[in-house]
C-alpha cells in the first residue's frame, strides 16, 4: 500500500485469529492490531482527529502550544503528529511511566511535565488543566473531545463490520472511553444484538493504560449506554493473559491488552459459538523495562510486583 505521508497511514489495522488462546474450537477470537499504527497505538486515529478537528475550527493556530494530559500512548501520538504538522506539545505524564514512552516523547520533541505517580491519569489532569488557564495552550483534551469517539466510529467500528461482518462481540479497554464509544455505537448500528464489552480494572488494581470508573472521574466522552457489560479484571490476570499471547500465538501485546483478552476468554466460556474482536490497543515494544515477559521466578527474584512494575 502507498501513502502520501505517514499521516495517511494510520488505521487500517489487521484483525488477526487467535484459535490458541479460545477455549471454544465455536467461539472464534480475533485481534484488532492496533499496535500497527505508525506510533505503535490506538492513539495515532485520535491524536490525527483532535488536531485537525482543531485546525478546522481556528482552535489551534501556529502560535499556540499543544498541551495534553496522558499516561503515554496519547503524547506520543499527538508528539508523532504535531512533528509532522510542526506544532509545539507539552505532555503532562505520570512521573512512573515507563522510559521507553518517555524516550519517544523526547525523541519526537515533546516538552515533558510529570505529575505525581501515586495518583496516575486523574493527577495528570490536574496538572494540565492548571496550565490550560496560560493563553499560549490549546488543549485537545482526549477525555472530552468528540473527535475521539468519531475516529472510532469513523474509522476502527467501520473496519471491523467490513473485516468481520458476521461479529457478535466487541471488547476493549476502558481508558478515555472513547473507543468503546465509537466502535460501539458502529457496531450496534450494524447489529444490535452485537456485545460491547469494557475489560475495567478492579478498584484499586493498577493496569498500564486502563482506568476504573469507580475511582470517580467519568471521563465526559464516554457514552456508557453503549457498554452491554463491564468486565472488571485485576492486574496479574492481565500480565499472564499478556505473556500467554506471546507464547501462544506470537502477538506481542501491551499489558491493557491481557485485560482485555482475558475478559475475552471469559466471556466465550459462556457461549457455545461467536466471534470476538479484542481490540489490542498497543504492542509491548513500550514495556520491554518493566520485565513483564520474564518467568514468574525471575521476576520474583528481581523484585518485580505484578501490580506496581510499571
Amino acid at each position: 500500500m502507498r501513502y502520501r505521508d505517514i499521516l495517511d497511514a494510520i488505521g487500517d489495522t489487521p484483525l488477526v485469529g487467535m484459535p490458541r488462546m479460545s477455549p471454544k474450537p465455536g467461539v472464534r477470537l480475533w485481534a484488532k492490531l492496533e499496535g500497527q499504527n505508525p506510533s505503535g497505538s490506538v492513539k495515532d486515529r485520535i491524536a490525527k482527529r483532535m488536531i485537525e478537528a482543531a485546525e478546522d475550527s481556528g482552535a489551534l493556530t501556529p502560535d499556540r502550544i499543544i498541551l495534553e494530559p496522558t499516561s503515554g500512548n496519547t503524547g506520543i501520538s499527538l508528539a508523532m503528529v504535531a512533528r509532522r504538522k510542526g506544532y509545539r506539545l507539552t505532555v503532562v505524564i505520570p512521573d512512573n511511566a515507563s522510559s521507553e514512552r518517555i524516550s519517544l516523547l523526547e525523541l519526537f520533541g515533546a516538552e515533558i511535565v510529570y505529575s505525581p505517580g501515586e495518583k496516575g491519569t486523574n493527577g495528570s489532569i490536574e496538572v494540565a488543566r492548571a496550565l490550560a488557564r496560560d493563553d499560549r495552550y490549546y488543549m485537545p483534551f482526549q477525555y472530552g473531545n468528540p473527535a475521539n469517539p468519531l475516529a472510532h466510529y469513523e474509522g476502527t467500528g467501520a473496519e471491523i463490520v467490513r473485516d468481520l461482518p458476521e461479529v457478535t462481540h466487541f471488547v476493549a479497554g476502558l481508558g478515555t472511553g472513547g473507543t468503546l464509544t465509537g466502535v460501539g455505537r458502529r457496531l450496534h448500528e450494524h447489529n444490535p444484538d452485537v456485545k460491547v464489552v469494557a475489560a475495567e480494572p478492579e478498584l484499586g488494581e493498577l493496569v498500564y493504560g486502563l482506568r476504573s470508573l469507580d475511582e470517580g472521574f467519568i471521563p465526559p466522552i464516554f457514552d456508557e449506554s453503549v457498554l452491554d457489560r463491564r468486565f472488571l479484571v485485576s492486574s496479574s490476570d492481565s500480565l499472564r493473559a499478556t505473556r500467554e499471547l506471546t507464547e501462544k500465538e506470537g502477538i506481542f501485546a501491551g499489558i491493557s491488552s491481557g485485560a482485555v483478552v482475558h475478559a475475552a476468554r471469559r466471556i466465550a466460556q459462556e457461549l457455545d459459538k461467536g466471534d470476538i474482536v479484542c481490540l489490542l490497543a498497543d504492542g509491548g515494544w513500550k514495556y520491554l523495562s518493566t520485565e513483564a515477559w520474564a518467568p514468574e521466578i525471575e521476576r520474583a527474584e528481581k523484585g518485580v510486583s505484578e501490580t506496581l512494575w510499571w
